[in-house]
């Protein structure tokens, strides 16, 4: 499992990573909140360690940042501040838990435990991008409360992206996400769902670019930031 850690103390950066990579874990290290921002985005990640006081973008723009845009990784701030209020204000800001610096390794590796375990629950709440909502549970999609009627690979599609947030996802990838790997369409069949889909949130009133095409890589989100 691959895991970032965003803290701007190199040497406990270092110290930290060492003994999650002993852990059996896969770290990156990013020193800053915009090197962490750009992270996330560019690397899936089953946690993020986040400290409080960062360069750049401290760590509660930057969790604020990922959970405006549809990020559901599991979050843990670490940081010296131990008051109530900072604590509200690292699990308002959309952090999962909280842990006190100087950092105990064994309970850092409990706590990251138990965020991979309810990290694997499958969310059952209304996913939202922007005026955009998708509700899993009874299928229905709504721009500005406008319902739009979408055949069910379109509705699987644009579950698919509001689930990636601004990861970009390529052909191949929306594919073995999909289709049966068996009896797979090929890449022109995700480009004619995609144009249709895009066509439908257009006459919703979406923005036309909602669904970006990344030359030579693949589709993503476009960022609400």
């Amino acid at each position: 499992m691959r895991l970032l850690l965003v803290e701007d103390d190199f040497p406990l950066a270092a110290v930290i990573a060492e003994a999650l990579e002993d852990s059996g874990y896969i770290v990156d290290v990013a020193h800053d909140g915009e090197a962490g921002w750009y992270q996330a985005t560019e690397q899936e990640y089953s946690v993020i360690l986040l400290d409080y006081m960062l360069p750049k973008l401290d760590g509660i723009q930057l969790c604020q940042r990922i959970r405006a845009n549809g990020f559901t990784v599991p979050i843990l701030m670490l940081t010296a501040r131990d008051t109530s209020t900072d604590k509200i204000m690292g699990l308002d800001a959309g952090a999962d838990d909280y842990l006190i610096k100087p950092v105990d390794l064994p309970e850092l590796l409990a706590r990251i435990r138990a965020a991979l375990r309810r990290g694997q629950v499958v969310p059952t709440t209304i996913l939202s991008w922007g005026e955009l909502q998708l509700h899993p549970a009874n299928h229905e999609v709504t721009y500005a409360h406008q319902p739009i009627n979408l055949t069910p690979k379109e509705f699987s599609l644009l579950e698919l992206f509001l689930r990636s947030g601004l990861r970009v996802l390529s052909r191949r990838v929306i594919i073995s996400n999909l289709w049966d790997l068996e009896d797979p369409p090929g890449e022109e069949t995700v480009k004619a769902h995609i144009k249709g889909l895009r066509q439908k949130l257009t006459a919703a009133g979406a923005p036309a670019a909602l669904i970006q095409t990344v030359r030579g890589v693949g589709y993503r989100l476009q960022s609400l930031v």
